[in-house]
């Protein structure tokens, strides 16, 4: 697919992922609003600029793969892939409906660019690991890509995952920190404090990078920089808002997994509308 490195557009994009994503969720009904929104620029930033994909042939062998660990926040990755053009937009209004394409989690023999089934949270980064190790195995130039929650890794597998990576050398794969800093029941400060985040990864043996996931730019630059680091495994720490651009919602855990009403949801898409 057609890649751009136009920050403007890149921003666009992501305002209609995000208006999409509203709108998965409509009325009445609950949905991750919180964190999809929080990823939603990085997301963008990989579909659109950063990844070697072709929507055209889902398993070509050379892509690049993206996991989104944190399943929950599959909201923003179909709304990326239906942008992108894996399936018609027209598939976004039946998420979540009985027989859909598009279920709650990630479903990798049901939708079109999914690389794995994710959400049992932890679980993503040690699927990452084997496809990176397993493309190396094979000689392929493609890179893999894994979005992990702030909350998320507070599980144990996590950790396994990022001893393994480094132990293995996997310079093909980059993680991406969705540091929001609210997990579905509130601050992580308080529920199960993780930090602090960026000693600990280059003590398993990481290189770290710290951006404001919010910044096109930025994001851009990390993922160029990411590509230039050899011998290891790489994390990206992307500070960012919980429910970024809803502003009734933004950093509040009630908008984790939470429902809008009709007044709710027609200013969420006023919100995103050009």
């Amino acid at each position: 697919m057609q890649t751009t490195r136009d920050i403007a557009e890149l921003e666009r994009i992501a305002r209609r992922i995000r208006l999409h994503i509203v709108r998965m969720m409509g009325v009445g009904q609950k949905g991750h609003l919180g964190g999809s929104c929080s990823i939603a620029d990085v997301v963008t930033a990989l579909y659109f600029s950063k990844m070697r994909h072709d929507p055209a042939d889902p398993h070509w062998p050379d892509r690049d793969r993206f996991l989104l660990s944190k399943g929950h926040a599959a909201l923003v990755q179909y709304a990326a892939l239906a942008e992108c053009g894996y399936f018609p937009l027209s598939a976004l209004e039946t998420t979540k409906a009985l027989g859909s394409i598009l279920q709650g989690h990630p479903d990798l023999k049901s939708t079109p660019g999914v690389e794995a089934n994710t959400g049992s949270l932890g679980q993503g980064l040690s699927i990452a690991c084997g496809l990176a190790a397993g493309l190396r195995i094979d000689g392929r130039p493609s890179c893999v890509y894994c979005a992990v929650g702030d909350g998320e890794i507070a599980e144990g597998q996590i950790w396994e995952a990022a001893m393994a990576a480094a132990h293995f050398k996997l310079d093909n794969l980059t993680a991406v920190l969705d540091r929001n800093r609210l997990m579905a029941t509130g601050p992580i400060a308080e529920r199960f404090e993780t930090g602090p985040l960026g000693e600990k990864w280059r003590a398993f043996g990481w290189r770290v990078l710290e951006i404001d996931g919010h910044d096109m730019a930025a994001i851009l630059g990390a993922l160029d920089a990411a590509d230039d680091i050899r011998g290891r495994p790489k994390m990206i720490i992307a500070h960012t808002i919980k429910g970024c651009g809803v502003a009734f919602a933004e950093n509040r855990a009630a908008f984790h997994n939470g429902m809008l009403d009709a007044a709710q949801f027609e200013e969420a898409c006023r919100a995103f509308e050009d």
